[in-house]
């Protein structure tokens, strides 16, 4: 399974704001944006030229790295979003937001979207009752989302939802239980990512 393996931080740094794509750290005051406020690299501190273009790129690396999806995946979210009726642009945020590993953060069974793709690939979590091991898995209304029974991952999942704020109204979620349905799918106006969507369908209509 192809991922990314580069420093977290600097993925925040770069983009000028949180991601959160450590979990609990970036709550804390060890996040990188905190410590540095300023884009990494030698150049870092320098005044950067604002063209049209840069500031299209940079919204389509902030919504890449926030879901955390490589390049070649984005794009092919991007293709199938372009087929559907509707906006574009809310089209690519509802498929990115019903990813599998998307949704375990949304409702707080996990600190992290890394975090929520390894116990997703190490088979701790149920769909409907079965198994499904593939972070990029997109749910559907009604699904019933559950832990393994007996799994060893219940108090990291546990300390997660200490973590949590609130659930989007598009999912229900028991910590107690640790189980969720999807009741719906999401509408534009309860998706939080922090992007300009329009931006991206500009970048790619070019």
């Amino acid at each position: 399974m192809a991922r990314d393996t580069g420093p977290q931080c600097k993925q925040c740094r770069r983009e000028g704001q949180k991601l959160f794509l450590k979990g609990e750290r970036c709550l804390t005051e060890k996040c990188g944006v905190e410590r540095r406020s300023y884009p990494p690299g030698e150049h870092g501190r320098g005044r950067m030229r604002q063209s049209e273009y840069r500031q299209q790129l940079r919204e389509k690396q902030k919504a890449r790295r926030y879901y955390q999806v490589l390049e070649k995946q984005f794009r092919s979210y991007y293709d199938k979003a372009s087929r559907q009726p509707g906006v574009t642009g809310e089209n690519l945020l509802r498929l990115l937001e019903r990813r599998f590993d998307n949704v375990l953060v949304r409702l707080g069974f996990a600190a992290s979207r890394r975090q929520a793709r390894q116990l997703i690939g190490h088979g701790h979590w149920l769909i409907n009752g079965r198994r499904v091991n593939i972070p990029s898995y997109r749910v559907r209304a009604d699904d019933v989302i559950s832990i393994k029974p007996n799994s060893s991952a219940a108090d990291v999942v546990r300390s997660a939802t200490e973590l949590t704020a609130a659930v989007p109204p598009w999912l229900q979620a028991d910590h107690d239980s640790l189980t969720a349905k999807v009741l719906r799918l999401p509408d534009r106006s309860e998706i939080t990512t922090p992007v300009s969507e329009q931006l991206i369908v500009e970048l790619y209509s070019k």
